[in-house]
C-alpha cells in the first residue's frame, strides 16, 4: 500500500486495473501533489491510456470526475470512510457599529424583513460558512494532448559519383535511394539556405567537371589516334 505522499506504484495501478475490470472503484486518497485537497478520499472510476496522457487517473470527488497522475493520489488506508465535513464557521454577533459589506445573499433576507417586520436578519458571518461549504476546491481538467503524424526524413545523398535521395516516415520506408542528375540535386540544396551545403556541393560539382573533361580529352585524343589509323588502312587499300 503507498504512502500518501508517494503516488501509486506500478504494481498499485495494476491492482486498480483489475479492481476496475471486476466492477469494483478502489478508494483513493490524495497526496500533497495535487494541491489544496490533498487528504480527501474519492473513487476511482475509469484508468485510460497512459501513453495519451501523463493523467490517466480519473478519480470521482463530489460530483466530478476529474484525472490526475499517479504522483496525485495514493491507495487509501483499509477502514477509510467518506471525507470528514469541513468545520462550519462558528457565527459571532453582528456589532451595530459597523457597516456590513455588501452580499448578494443579504439581500434577500432584508426583503423578507422589510415585509415581515420583527423577524430577525440572518448575520453576514452564516451566510459567509454556507458560501465556503457550497463546493469543493475544484482541480483544472488538463487536455489530453493528441499524437502527432510521425516524423518525415528526406535524404540527399553523393558517393561514388552518384547522387540519391531517399524518404523514410517514421520505421517506415517511403522512397529507397534513387540516383539524380547533378542538376537536381543542385536545386535541391538550393532550397536549403546553408552557405556550408552550398559550397561543399559546389566542390563536389567542380571536380566532377574537371574528371569528365579529363575524361573527354582523353577520348578524343584516343579516336584522334584511331582516324588516323584508319586514314592509313584506306589509303594502303
Amino acid at each position: 500500500m503507498g504512502a500518501a505522499g508517494q503516488g501509486l506504484s506500478e504494481d498499485e495501478v495494476r491492482g486498480i486495473r483489475e479492481a476496475l475490470a471486476a466492477g469494483r472503484k478502489p478508494k483513493v486518497v490524495f497526496t500533497a501533489a495535487a494541491g489544496q485537497i490533498a487528504g480527501q478520499l474519492g473513487q476511482v472510476v475509469e484508468l485510460t491510456d497512459p501513453a495519451e496522457s501523463d493523467e490517466f487517473v480519473v478519480v470521482r470527488f463530489g460530483r466530478d470526475e476529474l484525472p490526475f497522475s499517479p504522483a496525485d493520489v495514493a491507495v487509501a488506508p483499509r477502514g477509510a470512510g467518506r471525507r470528514p465535513a469541513e468545520s462550519r464557521v462558528e457565527p459571532t454577533p453582528a456589532e451595530p457599529a459597523v457597516v456590513e459589506p455588501e452580499f448578494v445573499l443579504d439581500q434577500v433576507p432584508q426583503q423578507r424583513r422589510e415585509e415581515q417586520p420583527g423577524r430577525e436578519e440572518p448575520r453576514v458571518d452564516e451566510t459567509v460558512g454556507s458560501k465556503v461549504e457550497a463546493k469543493p476546491a475544484r482541480r483544472a481538467v488538463k487536455a489530453a494532448k493528441p499524437k502527432g503524424p510521425a516524423g518525415l526524413t528526406v535524404t540527399l545523398a553523393y558517393a561514388e559519383g552518384e547522387w540519391t535521395v531517399a524518404a523514410q516516415q517514421g520505421g517506415k520506408v517511403l522512397a529507397k535511394p534513387y540516383v539524380l542528375k547533378p542538376a537536381e540535386a543542385l536545386r535541391m540544396v538550393a532550397l536549403v539556405d546553408v552557405p556550408g551545403v552550398h559550397e561543399a556541393v559546389e566542390q563536389i560539382l567542380a571536380a566532377e567537371r574537371s574528371e569528365a573533361e579529363r575524361q573527354a580529352e582523353k577520348l578524343r585524343a584516343e579516336l584522334a589516334e584511331i582516324e588516323a589509323r584508319l586514314a592509313e588502312l584506306r589509303e594502303a587499300g
